[in-house]
C-alpha cells in the first residue's frame, strides 16, 4: 500500500524539475506547444478571459503541465501495481503489462518491455514510451477519458527526453532491501492518497486555485442534509446532483456510494455495469483545474470498478462520466454575458446561465478545457441537489474579476469567490414551484461574508428574496468556525437550503459558543463538531460549546450576520438600549485609512537608510502599521520615505536627491498600479513618486487616535503627530477644536474589554494565529478584522471614563522613554557627546530600565483592570460599582486579574483547557494573592463571585476580551537594540573613505579601525556577554545579514538573474524616455524567496529588490592573510560605488590574481556604468573629466587586456556550490 506523505514529498521534488524541463520548452520560440501557449495568451487577453502577463500565464500552464505528467504516471502505476491493465489491447494486439516500474520482477519486465519498443522504434526515447503507457490506459473505454487526447497536457507539453528518463528513473527507486520506493499495491483500490496529491503537490497550484480537500465527516454530513432527503423525494433514474467546485471528488465519491446503495436496494437484479452507469448518469462534476478533475474521475473509475465487481479495467465499457473541466462561473460559453445585457435586461440569468447564452464570438477556451463537450451541465434549475466546497479566495486577475461582476450581481467590493458560487449554487438547483420540489443545495464556506462589506448585497438582497428568479430558503446556518476541520485556516460556515421562497420564519442557526479546546486526535470527534452532530435537532440547546436557536428570519436579511451564542445577543441588545450615539457622531470626518504607498518595498526604508542618506532625512517618518499598535501605545520598528512638505503637500520630483534617484529605479513599477477606477497611474498622469493614496486631511490635526485593523483585540492609541500611517492602521479625526481629553475618554472606552466584545460580534473573524489549519487553540487567538465601519457604530454611554484614559496614556508614554531602543541610543549620544561618564556603563543603564519596564507595566495592567469593570457599569450592564479606590490598588502581575483567576480554578478543576497562561509567562493562580490590601482583596472577591453568578460578566470576563499585554521579551528588545547601534557606528562614512577616495574594507581591517573606539566596545561587550569579546567574530556574524553581494550573478539564482535582465531593460528603456523618445515600458516582474541565492538577500531586498542593506559584500575577494569578507559601503553613491571597485581591481591584479577571478569584478563595473552614466555625468575639476567617463575608460581598457565584450563579462556566474553526500 502506498505510503502517502512520502509520495507526496518525493513527487513535490520531481515536480520542480519537471516545471524547469516545461519553462524552457515554452519559452522556446521553436517548440510548437510554446507557440500554442503563445497564441492562447494572446487570445485570452483579447477575449478579456485574462489580464495576466505572460510570464505568469506561462507558469501557471507549466504548472498544470508538469503536474498532468505527474499524475498520469501515478495512475499508470496504479494500474500497474493492481492488474487494472491486464489483457490491455492496442490495435487489436495484446499489449505486454509493465511499462514503467512495478514489485517483485515487475520493473525488470517493464524495462524488457521499453527495450523491445526501442528495438521497434529506434527513434524514440523514454518520453515516447510514457505517451504508450498512457495510449493504453486511453485505449480502453474506461480510461479514454483519464488521459483524454484533446484535452490533457501530457500529448503537447513534451518534456524532454531527460526528463523522461529521469521520470522513469524515480518511480523504479528501491529502498536498502531493494523493494520499491513507492508500491501501489492495494486489495482495496484506496484513491484517498490522489486528493492528499490534488491538494499539496503543487504549491503555485495551492494558491492559484485555493485547492482544499473537503473532509469526509464534513462532506457526509451535508449530504445527510441534502442528498438524503433527495433521496426520498425523486425518482432515483431522475435524480441529479452537481457540484461545481467538485475538486478531487470528495462530494461526487460520497455520493456514488449512497446512490449505489439506493440502487441496489431498489433494483436488486439489476446488472452491475447497468447499475454503475446509471449512479454515473446522477453524478455531475465541473472544476477549473484540469488535474482535479483528472483525478476525481480516476476515483470514480475505481468506485465503479469496485461496485461491479470488476478487477481490470479491461473489457469494462466507458464509464459515462459527467465531469467537466471549466469554469462554472463563466460557463460553457467562457462568459454570462456582457455587463451591459445584464444591466439593461437583455439577459436573462435566471434561465440562460452557464448554456444558452448567444456569444458575440467565438468563445475562448483553454486547451485544457472540455466544458462544451459537457453540453447543458451548467444549465440552472435543473439539480435536485448541489453541494460543495467553493474556493474562499479573491480573485486576482482583473478581467477575470471584471468577468464575474458582470455575471453575478450579489459581488461588490473586493468580493471573495465564495460570494458568487453562493448565487450559483443556488441558480443550479431546480427551483420549487409549480409541483416541482425544490432543489437541495449546501455548501461549507468561508464566513467572511458574514462581517465583511462585500457580503452586505448577498444577505440584503439574495437572503432577503430580493432575486425573485432565484429564491433562496436559507433552512440551516450552522457556524462551523470554532471546530477544528484539517487544512481549513479560514473561518467557515455550513450553509443549507432550498431554491424556493421561504416556507418558515425562521431558521434553524448554531451558534458558536466556543472553540476546540484541543487538537482532536480525529477531527470528526472533535468536541465542537460532536456538539453540532448531536444536537442540531434540538432548538434551545445551550452547551459548552455551542447554542441552538430558531432565529428569525428577518435577522438573517440584515447585514451583518452575527453567529455567537452563550448570552451574546442580549449584551449586545443591551449595550445598544444605553448609547446615547455612536462614535460617528464624534468625528469630523468618517474613520478611513490615512495613507499607504501601494507598493510598500521602494518607500519602507528603514532608519538606518535615512541616516546613509543624509540629504532626505527631513522626509523620513516613523511608519504605523496595525501590528505596532499595542497596549495604549505605537512602537514603530519602520522608517518610511514621505515625499511630502510641511503643509503634507506632494513635493516636486528631484532627481538631484538621493530619495528621487532611489525612487527613479520603481518609476514603472510605481507608475503601473492599478487605481479603483481602472486606470494605472501613469494614465491618469498622476505623481509616480507619491503614495498612492495620501489624505491629506488626516494629517492636518495635531491630534487622531489610530488602531490595529487587524488584531486578536482593541488596540487604540493616541497619536501626537510626526508619523506616516497604512492602511492596516487607521485613523479617527475628532474635530480641530477638540482637546485633547476629548480624544482620551474616547481612547478609554474604546479600548475596554466592552469594547472588545462588541467589535468582535460585528466584526469578521479571520481565524486562528496558531498556523494549525483552522484550529483554534483558545478564542483569544483568533484574529478580527475592525474596519473602520464597523468602529464607527460602536455605541457610547453616557458617561466616560477620562481619567482612566489620561493615566493609562500617560503610563505608556512613560514606558516608551525606558524601551532598550532610547536607552541604548541615549547612552550612545551621552557617551559621544562627553554628558554620560565612562562608570556610567550601559549594561547599568539598561538593567535599571529592565527594572522600570516591570514597575510601569504592572501600574497599565492594574489601571485596565478598573478601567474594564468601570465601564460595565457605564453599560448598565453590573449596578454595582466594582472598581477599587485608587489607594488600595496594588500593582498587578499578568495571572492576579480576576477572570484569570476564575479561569485557573476551572482548569484545576478539570473543566478548561488552555494555553493562556503558558502562552503569556504567567502563573495559573487560584488564590487572591495574601499580599494585597485587605480593601482591595474584598473587591476582587465580589468581582469573582459575580463572574460566577452573572451570565452577563462571565461572558465578558474572558480571556478573548480581555488584554493580553503580550509583548516581545526584553532580552530580544535589548539585543535588537545593541545590534542596531553598532552597525550605525560600522556605517561611520569616515570607516569607508581614504586620502584617495572610497575604499573597501575587511571585517578585520573595521575591527582594528576600532578597537579604541570605547562606545562600540561597550556595545559589543553587552551583546556577546563577554568582558574581551574577539572584535572581529562578533562583527563577522553582525554584518553577514546586512551584506549583499555587489554582482547580480551572485545574488540571484537563474530565475532572480532573468528577472533582474528584465528590470535592466526597463531601465534602459525609461533613460530613453527621459532622453524624450516615445516608448512603451512594460511593468517588470516581481522576486520571489527562491530567485535569491540567500534569504539574507531576500530579507534585504524583497520581492522589488530594494537595496536596504547596510554594505556591499565581494565574496569571492580576499586580502592577503585575512579571512574576514571584504565589505563597501551602501551609502556611497553609484560613483563612489565604482571607483572603489576600480580600485579593489587594480589591487587584486597587483596580488596577482588571474584573470578568472577579475572578470566578475569587471562585470560588476559593467553593471554600475550606466547608473553612473546616468547621475555622474557631470565635469569633476579632481579628474578634469567626468565620473562616468573615468568608470567607463576603465572598463574599455580591462575588457581589451582580457580579451572580452561587455556582454561577456556580465554572463559570467559563479560555480554551482557542490553539496557533500551524506
Amino acid at each position: 500500500m502506498i505510503n502517502s506523505p512520502a509520495l507526496l514529498k518525493d513527487l513535490q521534488g520531481q515536480l520542480k524539475r519537471l516545471q524547469a524541463d516545461l519553462r524552457e520548452r515554452a519559452d522556446d520560440a521553436d517548440n510548437v506547444w510554446g507557440k500554442e501557449l503563445r497564441s492562447e495568451h494572446s487570445e485570452a487577453v483579447r477575449t478579456d478571459r485574462t489580464a495576466r502577463s505572460w510570464v505568469a500565464w506561462r507558469d501557471d500552464e507549466v504548472d498544470q503541465a508538469a503536474v498532468a505528467w505527474l499524475i498520469a504516471t501515478t495512475f499508470v502505476r496504479f494500474c500497474e501495481d493492481n492488474d487494472l491493465l491486464a489483457g490491455a489491447t492496442l490495435n487489436g494486439t495484446q499489449v505486454p503489462v509493465g511499462w514503467i516500474a512495478g514489485p517483485g520482477d515487475r520493473t525488470q519486465r517493464a524495462q524488457e518491455n521499453l527495450d523491445a519498443y526501442f528495438r521497434a522504434n529506434p527513434l524514440h526515447n523514454r518520453r515516447h514510451w510514457l505517451q504508450q503507457s498512457f495510449t493504453v490506459l486511453a485505449a480502453q473505454p474506461a480510461g479514454a477519458s483519464l488521459v483524454d487526447r484533446r484535452h490533457n497536457p501530457v500529448w503537447s507539453a513534451e518534456i524532454s527526453p531527460e526528463a523522461g528518463s529521469e521520470l522513469i528513473a524515480f518511480w523504479r527507486r528501491t529502498d536498502d532491501a531493494g523493494n520499491l520506493v513507492h508500491d501501489f499495491t492495494d486489495p482495496d483500490l484506496g484513491t484517498r492518497f490522489l486528493g492528499d496529491l490534488y491538494q499539496d503537490l503543487s504549491d503555485h497550484a495551492k494558491k492559484t486555485y485555493a485547492l482544499l480537500q473537503t473532509p469526509e465527516f464534513v462532506e457526509e454530513f451535508i449530504l445527510d442534509r441534502t442528498l438524503t432527503p433527495a433521496l426520498r423525494e425523486t425518482a432515483l433514474e431522475d435524480l441529479k446532483l452537481i457540484d461545481p467546485t467538485c475538486g478531487s471528488g470528495h462530494f461526487l465519491l460520497g455520493a456514488f456510494g449512497r446512490i449505489d446503495a439506493a440502487w441496489r436496494e431498489q433494483a436488486p437484479a439489476m446488472d452491475a455495469k447497468e447499475r454503475v452507469r446509471m449512479v454515473l448518469n446522477s453524478i455531475h462534476g465541473v472544476d477549473v483545474n484540469p488535474f482535479a478533475v483528472a483525478i476525481a474521475r480516476f476515483r470514480l473509475t475505481v468506485v465503479g470498478l469496485l461496485a461491479m465487481g470488476e478487477k481490470s479495467l479491461v473489457g469494462v465499457p466507458a464509464l459515462g462520466f459527467h465531469l467537466a473541466i471549466g469554469d462554472s462561473l463563466l460557463g460553457e460559453q467562457g462568459r454570462q454575458g456582457t455587463a451591459d445585457e445584464l444591466l439593461f435586461g437583455q439577459l436573462d440569468m435566471g434561465d440562460t446561465l452557464g448554456s444558452t447564452v448567444e456569444p458575440v464570438d467565438t468563445p475562448y477556451r483553454k486547451h485544457t478545457e472540455d466544458l462544451s463537450e459537457y453540453s447543458g451541465i451548467l444549465t440552472p434549475g435543473q439539480y435536485h441537489v448541489v453541494v460543495g466546497n467553493p474556493p474562499y479566495i479573491t480573485v486576482k486577475d482583473k478581467a477575470l474579476n471584471a468577468a464575474y461582476r458582470a455575471a453575478y450581481s450579489t459581488t461588490s467590493g473586493k468580493y471573495a469567490l465564495s460570494v458568487p458560487f453562493m448565487e450559483l449554487f443556488f441558480r443550479l438547483a431546480m427551483r420549487g414551484e409549480q409541483g416541482q420540489a425544490a432543489g437541495h443545495v449546501g455548501q461549507i464556506t468561508s464566513n467572511s461574508f458574514m462581517k465583511r462589506e462585500f457580503g452586505k448585497k448577498v444577505i440584503e438582497e439574495l437572503f432577503a428574496g430580493y432575486h425573485g428568479d432565484n429564491p433562496v430558503d436559507l433552512t440551516e446556518v450552522i457556524d462551523t468556525s470554532g471546530a477544528y476541520i484539517p487544512g481549513h485556516g479560514t473561518p467557515t460556515v455550513i450553509l443549507v437550503g432550498r431554491r424556493r421562497r421561504p416556507v418558515t420564519a425562521s431558521v434553524r442557526a448554531v451558534l458558536g459558543v466556543r472553540g476546540e479546546p484541543g487538537q482532536p486526535v480525529d477531527p470528526a470527534k472533535g468536541l465542537v463538531w460532536t456538539e453540532i452532530v448531536g444536537h442540531l435537532g434540538e432548538a434551545g440547546y445551550d452547551g459548552n460549546y455551542i447554542s441552538v436557536a430558531d432565529l428569525d428570519r428577518a435577522t438573517l436579511t440584515k447585514f451583518p450576520w452575527s453567529l455567537s451564542g452563550g448570552g451574546a445577543a442580549d449584551v449586545f441588545e443591551a449595550m445598544r438600549t444605553v448609547q446615547i450615539g455612536s462614535l460617528r457622531e464624534r468625528l469630523a470626518m468618517e474613520i478611513g485609512f490615512a495613507s499607504f504607498p501601494g507598493n510598500d518595498e521602494p518607500f519602507f526604508l528603514g532608519l538606518p537608510w535615512f541616516k546613509r542618506f543624509p540629504d532626505s532625512r527631513n522626509l523620513g517618518r516613523d511608519l504605523v502599521v496595525g501590528e505596532v499598535v499595542r497596549d495604549w501605545d505605537v512602537r514603530p520598528d519602520e522608517y518610511a520615505l514621505a515625499p511630502y512638505g510641511p503643509d503634507y503637500r506632494p513635493l516636486p520630483y528631484e532627481s538631484s536627491k538621493s530619495w528621487g534617484r532611489h525612487l527613479w529605479r520603481f518609476r514603472t513599477t510605481l507608475g503601473g498600479t492599478t487605481g479603483f477606477g481602472g486606470q494605472t497611474r501613469a494614465e491618469s498622469g498622476e505623481d509616480w513618486w507619491t503614495w498612492y493614496r495620501w489624505v491629506r486631511e488626516r494629517y492636518l490635526t495635531s491630534l487622531s487616535i489610530t488602531f490595529a485593523e487587524v488584531a486578536t483585540h482593541n488596540h487604540f492609541v493616541l497619536d501626537r503627530g510626526g508619523k506616516v500611517f497604512k492602511q492596516t492602521a487607521p485613523v479617527i479625526t475628532l474635530p480641530e477644536s477638540a482637546p485633547e481629553e476629548r480624544h482620551l475618554e474616547l481612547l478609554a472606552v474604546l479600548n475596554s474589554s466592552t469594547a472588545c466584545f462588541w467589535l468582535k460580534q460585528v466584526s469578521h473573524d479571520k481565524g486562528s494565529q496558531s498556523g494549525t489549519g483552522g484550529f483554534m487553540q483558545d478564542e483569544w487567538e483568533v484574529f478580527y478584522q475592525f474596519n473602520s465601519t464597523k468602529v464607527s457604530q460602536f455605541p457610547l454611554p453616557a458617561t466616560l471614563p477620562l481619567e482612566r484614559g489620561r493615566r493609562l496614556d500617560a503610563l505608556a508614554t512613560e514606558l516608551a522613554m525606558v524601551s532598550p531602543g532610547v536607552v541604548v541610543q541615549e547612552w550612545v549620544d551621552g557617551v559621544s557627546t562627553g554628558s554620560t561618564t565612562g562608570s556610567d556603563s550601559l549594561a547599568e543603564r539598561l538593567a535599571a530600565a529592565a527594572y522600570s519596564v516591570g514597575a510601569i507595566r504592572g501600574q497599565m495592567v492594574r489601571e485596565q483592570e478598573e478601567l474594564d469593570w468601570e465601564v460595565y457599569r457605564l453599560y448598565g450592564l453590573i449596578d454595582e460599582d466594582l472598581t477599587a479606590p485608587t489607594g488600595d490598588v496594588p500593582l498587578l502581575a499578568l495571572g492576579e486579574r480576576a477572570f484569570e483567576i476564575a479561569l485557573a480554578r476551572h482548569v484545576a478543576d478539570g473543566s478548561e483547557e488552555t494555553v493562556w497562561f503558558e502562552r503569556h509567562g504567567s502563573q495559573p493562580l487560584t488564590e487572591l494573592s495574601v499580599s494585597w490590601p485587605g480593601g482591595y482583596a474584598d473587591v476582587v472577591q465580589r468581582r469573582l463571585d459575580l463572574i460566577e453568578s452573572d451570565k452577563t460578566i462571565r461572558l465578558l470576563e474572558k480571556p478573548e476580551y480581555k488584554r493580553r499585554w503580550a509583548r516581545t521579551p526584553w532580552a530580544k528588545q535589548q539585543d535588537e537594540a545593541v545590534r542596531s547601534a553598532i552597525l550605525d557606528r560600522l556605517e561611520g562614512p569616515e570607516l569607508w573613505q581614504d586620502a584617495q577616495g572610497p575604499v573597501t574594507r575587511t571585517v578585520q581591517d573595521l575591527a582594528d579601525a576600532l578597537r579604541d573606539d570605547v562606545v562600540l566596545r561597550e556595545l559589543v561587550s553587552v551583546l556577546s556577554g563577554h568582558a574581551e569579546p574577539n572584535l572581529a567574530t562578533v562583527l563577522s556574524g553582525l554584518v553577514a545579514e546586512q551584506a549583499v553581494p555587489y554582482l547580480a550573478a551572485q545574488r540571484y539564482k537563474p530565475s532572480g538573474l532573468e528577472k533582474f535582465r528584465t528590470w535592466q531593460q526597463v531601465w534602459d528603456l525609461q533613460r530613453r524616455e527621459d532622453a524624450g523618445e516615445k516608448v512603451t515600458i512594460p511593468v517588470p516582474p516581481k522576486y520571489s524567496t527562491p530567485d535569491f541565492r540567500k534569504v539574507e538577500y531576500w530579507k534585504a531586498r524583497g520581492k522589488l529588490d530594494v537595496p536596504k542593506e547596510r554594505f556591499v559584500a565581494y565574496p569571492d575577494v580576499r586580502h592577503d592573510g585575512d579571512p574576514t569578507v571584504l565589505l563597501g559601503w551602501a551609502g556611497w553613491p553609484h560613483r563612489d560605488q565604482a571607483l572603489a571597485l576600480a580600485r579593489e581591481i587594480l589591487a587584486q591584479q597587483s596580488r596577482g590574481a588571474s584573470d578568472e577571478a577579475v572578470v566578475p569584478l569587471v562585470a560588476g563595473l559593467v553593471e554600475l556604468e550606466p547608473w553612473v552614466a546616468q547621475w555622474h555625468s557631470e565635469i569633476e575639476p579632481a579628474f578634469g573629466t567626468s565620473a562616468a567617463a573615468v568608470v567607463s575608460g576603465t572598463i574599455d581598457q580591462h575588457l581589451a587586456r582580457l580579451e572580452m565584450t561587455r556582454d561577456q563579462v556580465t554572463a559570467w556566474t559563479p560555480e554551482p556550490v557542490r553539496r557533500m553526500k551524506r
